[in-house]
């Protein structure tokens, strides 16, 4: 557990400096915006160091909120000058997040949540580490912001206008979304995803647990390499399993069929259903099937009524995967399915191949959303998990 420390004032050639590094690091962008990443970086230090001198050595620290909040005013003013309104909240920002920095370095607060006995290097390792992972977060959601952006776009085609750049009321509209809702295609596609989604969630849900249950169980002959069978869809290429599904059921007589395209996605959901209800189980106390067979509960009782509340979390997070797996799935149902299952990703691809319109970006974003929403619960019922099973504190 980390030990509270006390903030203790850090001499300026520390301060400085660091607080110059991280204005060379977004100097560099500013200056490549304006023909010069080499003088954005050497301004960016040198003001920013400036900066902090100015607010840790000549003004009182008792003025620091006045003071952030003049250097949030004066960054504003800046960028306006160099970018516009665009500018002007970029610098709104950026003064915001240098008038934290000044003063969480300068007055030493980023000891406080350490241990005390931690050295330097350790202090800089424990917070490059959350700056790299910081990054990679970034870096993976960074392509999201241009979607989201230009799914507003007023204009018919996928480019950020000059109205969109000086906020321009004109350049933004709920065209797009409109189109979504109002598209015969579009809604025909959406009733394809709610009807073929949840009916594969739900054969994925039941025959994954009931796998996961049994192969639980150490008396299970082979049940390793019937594990490694079981969640090969999610090793094995998504095509290679595409042309297999495809084949197998043209034989059957399931190609081109609702029932086709929901066993198939229900196959690709299975393996994260055994996973994460066989990870909930490692915990069960079996003791307790036990005990409700002792009291003469059936088998099927002692499962819904023992068992079942217990694991239901990890169920539902293989619910929730799966569903995003058969929701999200646009190449099986190419091979698998007909135009009667045309699913919304299978529109999506259609129309970014035969028709690119901007109402791809409005369901892009819509999808998003749901994800963040999806992704959100399934955090909720892993903490609620531990929680059950006694990991973390209530």
């Amino acid at each position: 557990m980390a030990v509270e420390t006390q903030a203790i004032k850090r001499p300026i050639n520390f301060a400085a400096p660091t607080v110059g590094g991280f204005g060379a690091f977004f100097g560099t962008f500013v200056g490549a915006s304006n023909g010069s990443s080499i003088l954005g970086i050497l301004a960016g230090f040198v003001i920013m160091a400036a900066i902090a001198y100015v607010l840790l050595e000549v003004l009182d620290t008792g003025m620091e909120k006045s003071a952030r909040w003049g250097l949030v005013a004066l960054m504003v003013v800046a960028g306006f000058l160099l970018g516009g309104i665009p500018g002007a909240v970029v610098g709104g920002l950026l003064g915001w997040f240098f008038g934290w920095l000044i003063y969480w370095v300068g007055m030493g607060r980023y000891r406080v949540p350490l241990p005390p006995y931690l050295t330097g290097g350790q202090v800089l390792w424990h917070y490059t580490f959350r700056v790299m992972c910081g990054a990679i977060f970034f870096f993976l959601v960074s392509p999201l912001v241009p979607v989201i952006w230009l799914s507003f776009n007023a204009q018919d085609f996928f480019t950020i206008t000059p109205e969109m750049l000086r906020f321009d009321p004109e350049g933004y509209s709920f065209k797009h979304y409109r189109d979504f809702f109002t598209s015969s295609e579009w809604q025909q596609a959406l009733r394809n995803s709610l009807i073929i989604a949840p009916l594969a969630t739900f054969l994925s849900v039941s025959f994954g647990t009931l796998a996961a249950i049994g192969l639980s169980s150490e008396h299970v002959p082979f049940r390793r390499a019937i594990m490694a069978i079981l969640i090969s869809p999610m090793i094995v290429p998504l095509i290679i399993s595409a042309a297999g599904m495809y084949f197998f059921y043209s034989r059957m007589g399931l190609q081109g069929t609702l029932f086709g395209v929901v066993l198939a996605h229900a196959a690709l959901g299975i393996p994260f259903v055994i996973i994460t209800v066989t990870a909930t189980l490692v915990s069960f106390d079996r003791s307790l099937t036990r005990a409700a067979a002792n009291m003469g509960a059936d088998p099927v009782t002692t499962f819904f009524r023992v068992q079942m509340p217990l694991i239901l979390p990890g169920v539902i997070s293989g619910g929730l995967f799966a569903f995003i797996t058969s929701f999200d799935e646009v190449v099986v149902v190419i091979f698998v399915g007909s135009a009667k299952q045309q699913t919304l990703p299978w529109q999506m691809f259609t129309g970014l191949r035969e028709q690119i319109s901007p109402t791809i970006l409005a369901v892009a974003t819509i999808l998003v959303c749901i994800s963040i929403a999806l992704l959100t619960t399934l955090e909720l019922l892993r903490r609620r998990s531990e929680r059950l099973r006694g990991m973390s504190p209530g």
